[in-house]
């Protein structure tokens, strides 16, 4: 009798409330980006230094949450409009969320400043980027998102600062870079990049299709609202060919070795996805199934790694 007790109380389902609790937290801090952000810096941290970057992964994670956090924090207006998740919790609680996210960035700033101090010009930067992102304190009471261009630029030199910016960092800190694994040179970090950068503009136009409405209403100046949703799918398009085309071009040359060109498969699954969604219409839904779709390769990547399948060490 006990153990069917036990049992009973064991598999006790998910209440309503917990559900609610945890689509908040996934919606609030925009998990599915901050994972995708952390995966990045451990698959480019491990492949340019061999190690794998546990507490670098952990940084860049709550990094990007507490920047998703004020992204929200600040766009109740559009989010209302584009019908975000976590929406009206957000704007119920804003000032306990901003104060205990700015708490707990400051203390990591401290502690991690002790346990590697390589990172924390480049975290400092890159919050301030966050800053000037999501809050209207440019002339003019603007926020870099508003401006036409520079909101997906920043936004992508956010993510180059913590996928490549920290683990390079760390790997040069006080006695000069230590030197790369085989077949890595900072020509692979340069191709590597390049398409990192131009991958993740795609991510930021498809987000962007989805948020016209929203945008339009707050006057930030995204492709989608200046030059039309059918221009902005050829940017979207031209993105992933040309970021393909870097690796392919990178990899031809010798300089990106087959364990990066491999990576080419994400942008070509990401087209076929997203021209499939553009049938119905771009939804949040939508967008988030891509981030994690791309989080899920970077996971699989990793696997095939330990189970040192056949390319791992090519």
């Amino acid at each position: 009798m006990t153990s069917t007790v036990r049992l009973a109380t064991a598999s006790k389902p998910v209440t309503v409330e917990e559900k609610y609790i945890l689509r908040v937290f996934v919606g609030v801090g925009r998990l599915h980006i901050t994972v995708i952000a952390a995966l990045g810096v451990f698959t480019f941290g491990w492949l340019f230094t061999a190690d794998y970057p546990w507490l670098l992964t952990a940084v860049c994670a709550l990094d990007w949450y507490f920047v998703n956090l004020s992204n929200r924090i600040v766009d109740l207006e559009e989010d209302r409009v584009n019908v975000i998740t976590g929406t009206g919790f957000v704007a119920r609680n804003r000032r306990l969320l901003m104060a205990l996210g700015l708490m707990l960035l400051l203390a990591s700033l401290v502690v991690v400043h002790f346990l590697n101090p390589a990172i924390t010009g480049l975290r400092i930067a890159g919050h301030l980027l966050g800053a000037f992102y999501n809050w209207p304190i440019l002339p003019g009471r603007r926020r870099l998102k508003q401006l036409y261009f520079l909101k997906n630029t920043a936004s992508g030199i956010g993510f180059l600062i913590t996928v490549f910016g920290y683990p390079l960092a760390t790997a040069s800190w006080g006695i000069g870079f230590h030197g790369f694994p085989p077949g890595i040179t900072w020509a692979t970090v340069a191709f590597s990049a390049v398409f990192f950068f131009l991958f993740g503009q795609s991510y930021e136009v498809i987000y962007d299709l989805r948020d016209v409405r929203g945008d339009a209403l707050a006057g930030v100046r995204t492709y989608p609202v200046v030059h039309g949703e059918r221009t902005a799918i050829y940017i979207v398009d031209s993105l992933i060919f040309s970021s393909m085309a870097v690796l392919a071009l990178g990899y031809v040359f010798a300089f990106v070795p087959w364990r990066i060109f491999i990576m080419i498969a994400a942008p070509a699954l990401q087209f076929v996805v997203y021209k499939r969604a553009l049938r119905r219409g771009i939804s949040s839904r939508d967008c988030i199934r891509i981030t994690w779709m791309g989080a899920a390769l970077l996971f699989i990547y990793h696997l095939w790694v330990i189970a040192e399948l056949p390319g791992t060490g090519l």
